[in-house]
């Protein structure tokens, strides 16, 4: 029998206030059917727009649709509501960017023996231009292009996993 949690039951495993065992149980079961859902309303409740989330793509990114112009169009968002643009460009290129590219700087996560030599590897921290929020973190070699980390199909998600249409997106 699939087990059915309430929101506040998965409320309490999103912050991490389950005991273990529960959240290792409720993780190993087969998910009830609108679990999802209840995740979607939960993290719709915590950020400070009313565009409805369509799909969280990172602890503090989501791609929504718009409610105001154009509306239905499919934006990512920061839960501060700064917006970086449709959802199939790379929200990154709209982000404040920290590059971690000179020894003091490494040594600042890094220090010691820990550390990396930076003619080969740099760290690009992204951040919310609205709320200063660090919302992504990418290890590349210099010069390599900022990476898209995703790019979801959200109706084939949406019919084929979670069993519903997805209003048509205004464009």
């Amino acid at each position: 029998m699939m087990a059915s949690y309430n929101h506040d039951t998965v409320r309490d495993l999103i912050d991490g206030r389950l005991p273990w065992q529960s959240t290792r149980s409720i993780m190993s079961q087969y998910k009830d059917d609108d679990r999802f859902f209840k995740y979607i309303d939960i993290l719709q409740e915590r950020v400070t727009f009313n565009d409805p989330i369509l799909l969280p793509i990172g602890e503090h990114l989501y791609i929504v649709a718009k409610q105001g112009e154009p509306q239905g169009e499919r934006v990512v968002k920061c839960g501060c509501g700064y917006e970086f643009g449709h959802y199939t460009q790379n929200w990154k290129l709209k982000a404040a960017i920290n590059v971690r590219d000179e020894e003091e700087e490494i040594a600042e996560i890094y220090p010691g023996r820990h550390s990396y030599d930076p003619d080969w590897m740099e760290i690009r921290e992204f951040i919310c231009p609205g709320c200063a929020t660090l919302l992504e973190v990418e290890a590349a070699a210099p010069g390599y292009p900022i990476v898209f980390d995703f790019l979801p199909d959200l109706e084939t998600f949406y019919r084929d996993w979670l069993g519903q249409e997805l209003p048509a997106e205004t464009r």
